[in-house]
C-alpha cells in the first residue's frame, strides 16, 4: 500500500463523510458495528483497520467479518439480538426524517391514519435507540429530512426518552449525526441538535438553509477532521477501490 497517489489528490466530500462516520466508532471497544449505507460501511471498516481494532463487523446476516471481508466467526441472529439489548452494538441508521432532539422517522410521511407515503416501517428502531448507541447518516441534507417535528417517532430522541422516564433514558445515546454538509451532535443543555463541524466548502448559512429547525451553532464552527494520507490510501486502495462512496455523495 502506497500513499504516493493518495497525497497528490485532495480528499473528496465523500471521503470527509467516511472519516466522520468512522469517528463515530472511535473508542467504542469490542462492540458490534452495524452501518447502514455505503459511506457508513466504508467508515466502519476504516475504523476497524485503524483506531478501533476491537470493533466487530457483520455481514448483516450471520457472519462476523474481517476488514478484508473474510469470515472471522459466526453470529446467529439470537446472539445479535442479545448484543443489541445488552448495549454491545453501535448502529448507524438512516433517517427519512430527523428532528432537533434526534427523533427519527423511517415509517411513513404524513398522518398515520392516511400517510402520503409508506416507508420501511418502524422495524427495530425503538429497541436500537433505547438499548445501544445509535448514530445517523443522512446522504442528502435538506429541510425534507431535518424537520421541526417528525411525522412518526421510530428512533427515540432525547426529549422522548426523557419524557418516558429512566427506563427509556438510562441507556439512550445518540453520539452523532453525519450528513453531506457536516457533523452534528446533541452537546447542548436541552439536548437539541448542534452543528459540531462543517465539511470543507460548506458554510453555516448553507446548513441553516437546509435545516427545518433552529440549529444550535457556536460562534466558531471547526472543519470536519481531514483524512490522513494513510486513511485515504486505505479508503481508495483497500476498502473501497470501486468508489462506492461516491454513489451517496457526489459533490
Amino acid at each position: 500500500m502506497t500513499t504516493e497517489n493518495t497525497t497528490a489528490t485532495a480528499a473528496t466530500r465523500a471521503e470527509y463523510c467516511v472519516i466522520a462516520c468512522a469517528d463515530a466508532w472511535r473508542g467504542d471497544g469490542e462492540v458490534l458495528a452495524s452501518p447502514m449505507g455505503l459511506v457508513p460501511s466504508v467508515g466502519a471498516r476504516l475504523a476497524r483497520h485503524t483506531f478501533s481494532p476491537d470493533l466487530l463487523l457483520t455481514d448483516g446476516e450471520a457472519l462476523l467479518l474481517a476488514p478484508d471481508g473474510t469470515t472471522e466467526g459466526w453470529l446467529p441472529y439470537r446472539q445479535h439480538l442479545a448484543m443489541v439489548t445488552g448495549g454491545r452494538r453501535h448502529v448507524m441508521m438512516g433517517a427519512s426524517q430527523i428532528d432537533r432532539f434526534g427523533n427519527q422517522n423511517i415509517s411513513c410521511i404524513g398522518d398515520w391514519e392516511q400517510p402520503s407515503r409508506q416507508l420501511l416501517g418502524v422495524r427495530g428502531a425503538p429497541v436500537n435507540t433505547l438499548n445501544n448507541p445509535v448514530s445517523y447518516w443522512i446522504p442528502k441534507h435538506s429541510t425534507r429530512v431535518f424537520v421541526e417535528r417528525v411525522d412518526m417517532i421510530c428512533g427515540v430522541g432525547y426529549d422522548s426518552a426523557a419524557a418516558a422516564g429512566p427506563s427509556a433514558s438510562r441507556y439512550h445515546r445518540i453520539p452523532r449525526v453525519v450528513s453531506d454538509l457536516g457533523v452534528f451532535d446533541f452537546a447542548t443543555p436541552d439536548r437539541s441538535m448542534r452543528l459540531a463541524s462543517l465539511h470543507p466548502g460548506v458554510t453555516v448559512d448553507q446548513v441553516r438553509e437546509a435545516t427545518g429547525f433552529d440549529l444550535a451553532v457556536a460562534d466558531d464552527v471547526p472543519c470536519t477532521r481531514e483524512p490522513t494520507a494513510a486513511e485515504l490510501s486505505l479508503i481508495r486502495e483497500v476498502i473501497d477501490p470501486q468508489g462506492t462512496r461516491n454513489r451517496e455523495v457526489r459533490v
